[in-house]
């Protein structure tokens, strides 16, 4: 090992390994490294890079700066990685953000790529690399701050959180996922046939949504047979048989849990669709093009699965919250990433997210301005949601629409207007630590008493 005291810089490009896609030995080395850290098991390979120049630098003023995988500073790993390194000592100091780089190899593979800059040494005035473009040339701004998430603002940690932070807000649960090996569900191309032979099924069939069908506006069905008498499905035998495929496939799996569900194979695995009434529908994955991950109200009878999220009984006014720019800015900067498409969350993104505290005065124009931008919407009925909100073909009135709600939440915040994301992220996160302190303060005084 090189001696430190002869050393002025670390610099590196480790190894990009997801935790899902590294070696037994690697996985091992980084379980040792973090050993005794809670969730270790989730962060990429890089990761140990960053714990070991921690642990190297201690009493130095070795400036280190690694090119590393963005997931490191977004979603579950951030709680899991920067606690750690920011009780050595550590200071972020500069940072790339998000951009795309493409190696030399073969393939010219491409991977969505940081920089972070560190040290024991806290300057006073950071450098923050934003790109508008991934692709493009970064802008410089000197910042007071680099948290974990490599935006200029306070350090927070958003942890996964099993409950909404605001508890007045409505839950979000996961859509119902079959778990039956693909025999409960009907695609468009069988939907005729099938019911042209067993008609009686048709009481059973119900739209099946995933991200891609809500989106996309593609057509996909599948039989929803709660509470189904039986004398019924007896004159259904196509899905009689189905039944019996769905029981022999849960039935040979290696997990206890799926192969107790063979026993009802008329059911989803997991159901959480809601009885009546009407849900709103997030995608759990969008692409990153859009400024607005699309969501929207579905009725109850159509079925959404778990590539989907939630929140039954919402009303006009969730909607304009979660659509609005204010929570895309959360979004976009504590959220996963697959590649670079949003991931949502409930665990991360929505249960943490700092709702404003607000008048019924202010609720009503949001829901106000939250049916306009439906009402936009329904000005193109033959349009999918992709068509609405790709950036290239978005409708004007549709856009007038969302930056009029954009406004109005904004305000909910604070009267002066919001120069940019960075902004709104950097409120956004003293809001969550403000909130978070006082629902500890108040577990604390609760135990006391």
């Amino acid at each position: 090992m090189v001696p430190k005291h002869t050393l002025s810089y670390i610099l590196g490009n480790p190894p990009f390994l997801g935790a899902w896609v590294m070696e037994k030995e690697q996985s091992a080395e980084l379980a040792m490294l973090f050993s005794g850290v809670k969730n270790a098991g989730n962060l990429d390979y890089v990761t140990g890079w960053y714990k070991k120049a921690a642990e190297y630098i201690q009493g130095t003023q070795i400036e280190c700066a690694f090119v590393s995988t963005n997931s490191i500073c977004q979603g579950q790993q951030v709680p899991i990685l920067w606690p750690n390194l920011f009780a050595r000592g550590v200071h972020i100091n500069f940072a790339h953000q998000t951009f795309k780089w493409s190696n030399e190899a073969r393939g010219n593979a491409a991977v969505y790529c940081i920089i972070v800059g560190f040290s024991l040494r806290n300057r006073t005035e950071k450098q923050l690399f934003l790109y508008d473009d991934i692709k493009g040339e970064p802008k410089a701004q000197t910042v007071k701050w680099i948290n974990a998430y490599l935006a200029d603002a306070q350090h927070v940690f958003i942890d996964s959180r099993s409950s909404v932070l605001d508890t007045q807000t409505n839950p979000m649960v996961f859509g119902s996922m079959p778990n039956d090996g693909g025999n409960l569900i009907i695609e468009e191309n069988e939907y005729a046939s099938f019911l042209q032979q067993e008609p009686e099924a048709e009481r059973y069939i119900r739209p099946f949504l995933g991200a891609e069908e809500f989106i996309n506006n593609k057509k996909r069905y599948c039989l929803w047979l709660l509470n189904a008498e039986p004398q019924h499905l007896k004159k259904c035998p196509l899905i009689v048989a189905r039944l019996q495929k769905v029981r022999e496939h849960r039935g040979g799996s290696n997990r206890e849990a799926t192969r107790k569900l063979a026993q009802t194979p008329s059911l989803f695995g997991e159901i959480r669709q809601p009885e009546s009434g009407h849900y709103l529908l997030v995608p759990s994955t969008s692409s990153e093009r859009r400024k607005y991950i699309p969501i929207g109200f579905m009725n109850s009878s159509d079925i959404s699965s778990n590539a989907n999220l939630l929140v039954p009984n919402a009303t006009l006014y969730e909607f304009g919250v979660l659509t609005s720019q204010m929570h895309m800015a959360w979004m976009r900067t504590v959220c996963g990433r697959l590649e670079m498409r949003y991931r949502y969350s409930a665990q991360i993104v929505y249960n943490n997210f700092p709702w404003p505290d607000i008048s019924e005065e202010q609720k009503a124009a949001i829901m106000q301005k939250a049916q306009a931008v439906l009402d936009a919407r329904a000005q193109f009925p033959d349009s999918s949601l992709a068509d609405l909100y790709d950036p290239n073909t978005m409708p004007p009135v549709l856009t007038k629409a969302h930056a009029a709600l954009d406004s109005a939440v904004d305000k909910l915040y604070r009267k002066a207007p919001f120069p940019d994301d960075a902004a709104r992220v950097a409120l956004l996160f003293e809001l969550y630590g403000k909130k978070t302190e006082a629902l500890l303060t108040g577990k604390r005084k609760r135990g006391r008493g």
